[in-house]
């Protein structure tokens, strides 16, 4: 493999002069950069990112960790991401935890031995031990779909204890007095937040505990959701309405349901969250908690940006964005 060197005496010219050339290409006269730029493509020479990063101490790679990779939301806040480092001549890793802190863990040591520039994290881990670790090597972290520890770092977040609420007092308003909630791994804040919505809009509407079921599932997926369905039709009595801790949850309990002949919303009404572009092209077009997943990324990376080069006085921000209930088919006014 041609090195920088062999572009240098094949062109006639001192090693600086092609990394000025390739770097800051202003500075050097057009017939020279010309020159370079032939025997460049002649060689087949590559420059070597990771010798950079080392001179450098950081790379220009903008590192992103979501919980599921899969998740069409998560596709959101990775495209909005990417936007930003990309117009900021930046790249992008993405990265899965598949919500198991072990995972995220082993990313994030990946992370500092890469020396990205930044991580945009949405955390598996609760403890925060990793993420400690990460910044006190000089690594900005912005949390996405978490707000962080008081000011100890950015993050960029939906109210979703409001999104619970809303789910919880729109099927109060349709004359639902029952409600099942099918929630994800329990080390989740997202799901707790959710549930504690939820569990506030039947106590204001006079309803006890008890008017919660709770059908808890290892992972937040279609699979998971086909599963809690399976389980749902087992309950006697059984709820009539049920709220899901997100959209991909749903759907797999709207398959189970529709297989079994439960009409919905007839029978059994659903919401979902997060509004993925599948929740309003099911079978029976879904009512979903809606989060701005592009803007939520997009936010985010703005804001690790600025971490990476803070201005004097910098503190770190944490952006709470508000939820909005989408109305569709799979709920229905019970009188």
């Amino acid at each position: 493999m041609a090195g920088i060197k062999d572009v240098a005496q094949e062109a006639g010219v001192s090693v600086g002069t092609v990394s000025n050339a390739i770097n800051r290409p202003e500075s050097v006269s057009p017939e020279t950069l010309e020159r370079v730029r032939v025997v460049i493509k002649r060689l087949g020479y590559v420059r070597s990112e990771s010798a950079r990063q080392l001179r450098a101490g950081r790379s220009r790679i903008m590192a992103l960790l979501v919980l599921d990779a899969g998740n069409p939301f998560f596709a959101g806040i990775m495209h909005g991401a990417e936007d930003v480092a990309r117009a900021a001549g930046l790249g992008a890793m993405v990265c899965n935890s598949a919500q198991s802190p072990r995972e995220e863990a082993r990313y994030l040591s990946l992370f500092a031995e890469h020396r990205v520039c930044g991580v945009l994290l949405t955390p598996a881990d609760a403890s925060w031990t990793d993420l400690d670790a990460l910044r006190k090597q000089g690594i900005p972290v912005v949390l996405v779909d978490r707000v962080g520890k008081e000011s100890e770092v950015s993050s960029v977040s939906v109210d979703d204890t409001m999104g619970g609420a809303l789910a919880g007092r729109h099927l109060v308003s349709t004359g639902h007095r029952s409600v099942a909630y099918v929630s994800g791994p329990p080390h989740l804040q997202q799901v707790q937040d959710r549930r504690a919505g939820l569990l506030s809009a039947l106590a204001d509407a006079g309803l006890p505990p008890g008017a919660m079921t709770e059908l808890p599932t290892n992972h937040m997926t279609v699979a998971a959701g086909r599963d809690a369905g399976a389980r749902l039709l087992g309950l006697n009595p059984r709820p009539t309405a049920v709220f899901c801790a997100n959209d991909l949850l749903a759907l797999g309990l709207l398959q189970v349901l529709f297989a079994a002949g439960v009409h919905v919303p007839r029978d059994m009404a659903i919401i979902g969250y997060d509004d993925i572009e599948f929740a309003a092209a099911a079978a029976v077009p879904l009512t979903s908690v809606r989060r701005p997943a592009v803007t939520m990324g997009r936010m985010a990376a703005e804001l690790l940006l600025t971490e990476m080069d803070p201005p004097a006085g910098h503190e770190h921000r944490s952006v709470v964005l508000q939820p909005e209930l989408v109305v569709r088919e799979s709920t229905r006014t019970r009188r």
